[in-house]
């Protein structure tokens, strides 16, 4: 079933790529690529790796409510490491293997520690829908009526966030409302397990219970994100492209959203097809789209890859403790 899955998801990367690179001339992209500054890739890797120092403070400031006072420093290393899994195995693995690294250093129960990165991963995509209301004035040839799709779909997204908002700030009404659902339609063997992992989850979900402590994880991730464009802000320049730092928030927020797709491992295929048709829209031609997306892309994937496999063996893991990590017992 887990490789049928893994092809399938291929499958759809490969599909969106084609489609992506249909009016490709390879021509003109050998010859982009050829004239391109890659110099530009330093600092673009320097802004994207204090992006991830941030989403480390951001961790560290979500994990408070569950009693661990732990560094940024700290937390670092296991949020490269879960990156690293994310970018090599499928189904974003990484983020177990990084609540699994968490609970072998600290000792924080894995649902709990998962909750967090599940309203982290919410919370990015507000963000992420925020830059594309943002950017999409950019676009000159922008239908009405494809707004008008674009606005009504973000919109539900925006509703889907509040629930869920309102669910995680109101931990004792989603426990009860959880409780009533599990105890209908779960075994009576399975039910006590269920609830004990529940609570834990609930209890990951502290931070958003207060209104302050959610500007600041909010306002964090505006900056995660800021600095992460800033990295498309340099690849751009190393490409030529004088594109308005609003239209990067665009691509940026295209290309993230389109990683919601299932796809091949490390987003190959749905991340390029979603920055290069943003790019396009924005008028780049799409030899040069490709070339900057793509470049971008290896320059997202390989840093973070190499320091999270340095990081690991570092810690003494080892390649089968991602396997180990993704059967952990949650």
């Amino acid at each position: 079933m887990k490789k049928a899955l893994l092809w399938i998801g291929v499958l759809i990367s490969v599909a969106l790529l084609a489609f992506s690179l249909r009016n490709l001339k390879l021509d003109e992209f050998w010859r982009v690529l050829q004239t391109a500054n890659l110099w530009w890739i330093a600092p673009g890797i320097a802004l994207y790796f204090m992006a991830v120092w941030c989403r480390a403070w951001r961790w560290a400031f979500m994990l408070r409510p569950l009693g661990a006072p732990l560094s940024a420093n700290r937390l670092f290393s296991t949020i490269v490491i879960g990156y690293m899994g994310n970018n090599i195995y499928p189904a974003r693995i990484g983020e177990i293997l990084r609540a699994w690294v968490l609970r072998r250093n600290e000792g924080i129960a894995m649902p709990s520690s998962l909750a967090t990165v599940l309203l982290e991963r919410v919370i990015d995509g507000l963000v992420m829908v925020a830059f594309v209301l943002i950017g999409l004035p950019r676009v000159p040839s922008l239908s009405l009526e494809a707004a008008r799709v674009i606005i009504i779909a973000l919109i539900a997204f925006l509703g889907v966030i509040a629930v869920f908002f309102w669910f995680a700030a109101a931990p004792a009404m989603a426990e009860r409302l959880s409780a009533s659902i599990i105890n209908k339609v779960a075994p009576v063997a399975a039910r006590t397990p269920l609830m004990n992992m529940l609570s834990r989850f609930f209890a990951g979900a502290k931070s958003l219970s207060s209104p302050v402590d959610l500007a600041k994880i909010v306002l964090a991730s505006v900056v995660v994100w800021l600095l992460e464009t800033g990295k498309y802000w340099c690849l751009a320049t190393a490409f030529g492209l004088s594109l308005p730092f609003d239209g990067l928030m665009l691509i940026n927020g295209v290309s993230n959203l389109f990683t919601v797709i299932p796809g091949a491992p490390g987003a190959i295929g749905t991340f390029d097809a979603g920055g290069i048709l943003a790019a396009e829209a924005l008028g780049v031609p799409t030899s040069l789209a490709s070339a900057y997306i793509l470049v971008l892309h290896v320059a997202l994937w390989l840093p973070v890859t190499l320091l999270g496999a340095f990081f690991m063996l570092r810690q003494g893991l080892h390649w089968a403790d991602l396997k180990q990590a993704e059967t952990a017992q949650i």
